[in-house]
């Protein structure tokens, strides 16, 4: 019984971690393409690029990468920590 409870507490952390990892991701994904696309819009001859995406465009596709970046840090991190014990 207490290898049971055991097994589920890793999971939780395991499960905390993969979130907290995703959300991170996210948070920093989408503020840097907010800033990006901010700054972009901001110079004196902006690119086409610049003009044709909205900034809501390019800061959902930032947290997008944010939230895969975010996963797999998280996955990696698991992964290891599952080689070494």
């Amino acid at each position: 019984m207490g290898r049971k409870n055991r097994a589920g507490k890793n999971n939780r952390a395991v499960l905390t971690l993969i979130v907290a990892c995703s959300t991170a991701g996210v948070i920093l994904g989408g503020t840097a393409s907010w800033a990006e696309s901010n700054s972009c819009l901001q110079e004196s001859a902006p690119s086409a690029q610049c003009l044709t995406k909205s900034p809501m465009t390019r800061t959902i596709e930032g947290m997008s990468v944010g939230l895969v970046a975010g996963l797999g840090a998280a996955l990696g991190a698991v992964w290891q920590a599952k080689q070494t014990t």
